[in-house]
């Protein structure tokens, strides 16, 4: 009778994989990830990965379907150390994604320079995600910039790292900030999933209030998808550091390039590193990681009459939308939203310890 039983699981797996090739146009093989960069989770259990150096957005199903998002807590002392003993090597975690369904926390890494992902359960166990024999599929972009060294001196670099700076699943579609080829680097593509043509991308202009000037070649840092009087729009954050906002339906009209309203200045020296939006209460807010100013919870209040900064803001001060530095959050540098109450943030101690632990929304 167990045999019986375990035969009719094992078929019922499959049959659900079939289902999900079916429905998503995955298929069975081996994806070519050169890095990975950037996280994000889609549909049922499939997880985005950014692979810059290929400029490459793949989609691979993960098989995480166990787990309770409203019940998880996860909390690991020293995550890049338990991560390099399980994958091999010294380990540099470049990003965090909670898959919604499950609470279970997977991690973009690089490893004695190898990409890898790493799942971590919610009591903590750490495994490597096999990228061989997986159902996949991949979005190659158009237009992304050469991977070679331009530039000289300190402004000396290679701007296919920024092909791909964020990701996000949303309504049917994968955003993807980064820079392209040619004229007005800056971009933001949308990628129809299942993937099927890839998007040249649309230049993105924005006026960075710390500089009094317009600009269009520095890439978008992070962003989140967010309704601003029942429409889709997009806030992305920058370098140095302007807030900006997008609405989709722009967007996509938009042709070449758009530009976008700077709703914020927040302050410059500094580099935005992740964000989330969450609803607290009756108010939404934002949550947004830096480098050099800490965890700022940013109120969404008044975008859609936000008209933009037109004047330069000199001195490193703010101007905007408001906000509160949230004091009892320092040194986060990744962090994602694990349910309706907390988030998981990564957390970089003055040793260079890196621990990850679940904290309330604030």
């Amino acid at each position: 009778m167990m045999k019986h039983l375990v035969a009719a699981v094992i078929v019922m797996a499959l049959a659900c994989n079939v289902v999900l090739a079916d429905q998503w146009g995955l298929e069975r093989g081996t994806p070519d990830i050169k890095s990975t960069g950037t996280l994000t989770f889609g549909p049922d259990d499939i997880l985005f990965i950014g692979d810059a150096k290929s400029a490459t957005v793949f989609a691979v199903a993960t098989g995480n379907r166990k787990g309770d998002a409203s019940k998880a807590s996860i909390n690991v002392e020293d995550l890049a150390g338990k991560i390099g003993d399980v994958v091999g090597g010294k380990a540099t975690i470049n990003d965090l994604a909670t898959n919604p369904a499950t609470g279970n926390v997977f991690a973009a890494v690089t490893a004695d320079g190898k990409p890898a992902i790493v799942q971590i359960d919610g009591a903590g166990k750490i495994t490597q995600l096999a990228l061989k024999d997986v159902r996949f599929s991949k979005a190659v972009l158009a237009n992304p910039p050469a991977d070679a060294e331009t530039g000289s001196g300190r402004r000396r670099r290679n701007l296919r790292n920024d092909a791909i700076t964020d990701i996000v699943w949303y309504e049917g579609k994968v955003l993807v900030s980064g820079l392209r080829g040619g004229d007005a680097p800056s971009s933001v593509r949308e990628l129809v999933f299942p993937f099927a043509k890839s998007d040249k991308g649309v230049g993105v202009q924005i006026y960075h209030a710390a500089h009094g000037r317009d600009e269009d070649t520095s890439a978008m840092r992070t962003f989140v998808p967010l309704m601003i009087d029942g429409k889709p729009s997009l806030l992305a954050a920058y370098q140095c550091t302007p807030l900006v906002k997008i609405p989709l339906a722009e967007l996509a009209a938009a042709g070449e390039r758009i530009t976008a309203t700077t709703v914020a200045e927040l302050g410059n020296r500094n580099r935005p590193l992740d964000m989330i939006s969450y609803k607290k209460g009756d108010d939404r807010f934002l949550l947004l990681s830096n480098s050099a100013r800490g965890v700022m919870k940013i109120s969404t209040a008044g975008l859609s009459k936000n008209k933009g900064l037109t004047e330069r803001v000199s001195g490193g001060g703010a101007a905007g939308q408001d906000y509160v530095t949230v004091d009892s959050l320092q040194g986060v540098v990744q962090m994602d939203k694990l349910n309706a109450g907390h988030a998981v943030v990564l957390v970089q101690k003055d040793g260079g310890q890196q621990d990850l632990q679940t904290v309330a929304l604030p």
